[in-house]
């Protein structure tokens, strides 16, 4: 959470309102941090290293040699998170939690009067997310606040009023699922109708694996409709009529708010 608000009466710990300021000295002290994880495991890899027979020292190397790479970047003021790493490198160093090799992101806290202009401000402090694996939102925190003692339908008329775009839990999710590479696709039916989620890319089988393994295991194939054209439909028996409730087979890659009826066999 990055200040954008000025308040005189709660004045900002470092003097002034520069969010580009505060990212990185939140970067620098989560370097801080990671540097020390990896000084640590360096010097109980040195230790270790000495009394390992040459043919079992291949690991220790392999990692030793990426610890040394990560720490070369810190001290370069070079988070983790803009490293190209592989699924092996990934691998190796998962046990440690770096907080500087996570995704990023930055919610711009902005004042009452630039709450109508949220899009404006992310397109203004683009450059703040241009980092790898970094992303930027803005919400109206105390405008929010207000709002969140409110019934939902009193939200959403004070919302409108204030030209807001749409929630603040809105906009946080929807960036943290484009950082993190996520999409939603959508089931219904007896009892429920509810999300699944899944990495962006996945095909029709996996997205069916998200909801049971046995579904995945006996999978036929899938009924695939746009959320929007089912409601404009009714029904998936009117949806089929219309010709736009679709089939699909396993390899399928299944689009964000898609709603999947899936035929299995077990």
């Amino acid at each position: 959470m990055v200040r954008l608000f000025a308040n005189e009466a709660i004045p900002h710990p470092d003097g002034s309102i520069d969010p580009a300021r505060d990212v990185r000295t939140l970067d620098t002290e989560l370097a801080f941090a990671d540097l020390a994880v990896i000084e640590r495991r360096l010097e109980r890899l040195e230790a270790d290293m000495r009394s390992r027979k040459a043919g079992e020292r291949e690991a220790g190397l392999k990692e030793q040699a990426l610890l040394e790479k990560f720490k070369s970047e810190l001290e370069n003021d070079r988070p983790l998170r803009g490293l190209d790493l592989s699924a092996d490198e990934l691998k190796l160093v998962s046990g440690f939690g770096f907080l500087t090799l996570k995704p990023l992101l930055i919610i711009l806290n902005v004042g009452d009067a630039e709450a109508e202009q949220l899009h404006e401000i992310e397109g203004r402090l683009s450059t703040l997310a241009e980092a790898s694996r970094t992303t930027a939102t803005a919400i109206a925190g105390r405008i929010e606040e207000e709002l969140a003692q409110m019934s939902p339908d009193e939200a959403a008329e004070f919302r409108g009023e204030m030209g807001l775009p749409d929630s603040a839990l809105s906009r946080v999710i929807d960036a943290s699922y484009r950082l993190l590479g996520l999409i939603s696709f959508l089931t219904i039916g007896d009892p429920e109708g509810r999300a699944w989620t899944v990495p962006e890319g996945s095909t029709a089988l996996r997205a069916a694996g998200a909801i049971h393994s046995d579904i995945e295991r006996g999978f036929i194939r899938a009924e695939v409709i746009e959320w929007d054209k089912l409601l404009e439909a009714g029904s998936t028996a009117e949806a089929r009529k219309r010709g736009t409730l679709r089939t699909e087979g396993k390899t399928y890659v299944v689009k964000d708010g898609e709603v999947l009826n899936i035929l299995f066999n077990v």
